[in-house]
């Protein structure tokens, strides 16, 4: 159910003003806010959605001519390729400064609107997380040899992927990728048919995103036989923002930062907390009881800016044999 979000965070009403959002994040995660945002303030706003990757690719063919004047997508990488092309424009500081510097652009141009963990999923029928290693790095070692799931083909696995690469070079990369394949992992689609095969038995660990253990237990109820495990201080349990940026080409820049504005409002993060199980970024706004906290997790400082060189990364997995 969708939270009361607080007009107040909005502003005053303004039918004459206009937005174009592009959004690589589904309508069923954002389109509520949206909404609200829309009923809160009077702003008409018109959203085109696609896949984040696809959203970068349009905005990159349309150039200057798009007419897109906020851009949502669900990969710090995704927003910083388009800020390496020099695609987005500066956010002020008092946006900013809301989020903690691991979750927001360190050239400004970009800000973490929900957060996204990575864990080891795990069987509790035959592990406890004593039984786990403290680096997801040590998954290569032979004992997890048929134990394993993953989703090599999977967006937030290919940005884990390159957060490897940024954290341990390109060789010890493919070496992990190498490492993992001779245990044979059984291939899954995305990160939900992971979590339901640990939990059914038919393998003991997969790496997914936080959140989707969430959407079990609210089904199943505690005797679920998964959860999740955070390697601590380690890119195995990195976070990953879902994030907006402003076009350069925008000519709506101060009604896009309004929106900005709202989207970092504690209402609007509580929804990301209570709604999508993702983790709010800004200060004061708790975490779903589900999760951790936040602030009691000992989350890797990478730079996320950094995850950009998606094409690289698929290249590597193709080259360790991982891709086709």
């Amino acid at each position: 159910m969708l939270l009361a979000l607080a007009a107040a965070a909005c502003g005053s009403d303004d039918d004459s003003k206009s937005l174009t959002v592009y959004s690589g994040r589904a309508d069923t995660l954002i389109q509520p806010l949206i909404d609200q945002f829309i009923s809160d303030t009077g702003i008409d706003v018109q959203v085109k959605y696609g896949s984040t990757s696809g959203t970068v690719a349009l905005l990159l063919e349309e150039g200057d001519a798009s007419p897109a004047d906020v851009v949502l997508l669900q990969d710090a990488g995704a927003l910083g390729a388009l800020a390496k092309e020099n695609r987005l424009a500066d956010i002020p500081s008092e946006l900013l400064e809301r989020v903690d510097s691991k979750f927001r652009s360190h050239d400004n141009n970009w800000v973490g609107i929900s957060g996204r963990a990575r864990t080891v999923i795990y069987s509790t029928a035959t592990l406890t997380p004593a039984d786990l290693p403290d680096s997801v790095l040590d998954f290569v070692d032979p004992k997890w040899k048929g134990r394993i799931g993953w989703a090599p083909t999977n967006g937030s696995s290919q940005a884990f992927v390159t957060a490897l690469r940024v954290t341990q070079g390109d060789d010890a990369t493919k070496a992990w990728l190498e490492g993992i394949k001779a245990n044979e992992p059984i291939d899954y689609p995305k990160n939900t048919p992971i979590v339901d095969a640990v939990g059914r038995g038919e393998v003991e660990v997969g790496f997914v995103n936080h959140y989707y253990l969430l959407r079990f237990l609210e089904e199943q109820g505690d005797g679920f036989a998964a959860r999740n495990y955070y390697p601590p201080g380690d890119v195995g349990g990195m976070m990953n923002v879902a994030g907006v940026g402003v076009l350069g080409t925008s000519e709506a820049k101060d009604t896009a930062e309004q929106f900005i504005d709202y989207l970092l409002s504690e209402s609007a993060q509580t929804y990301f907390a209570d709604e999508t199980g993702e983790y709010p970024l800004i200060a004061g706004v708790p975490s779903n009881p589900g999760n951790p906290q936040l602030a009691d997790l000992n989350v890797p400082d990478i730079n996320l800016g950094n995850l950009d060189d998606l094409r690289g990364t698929l290249d590597l997995m193709r080259e360790a044999g991982v891709l086709p």
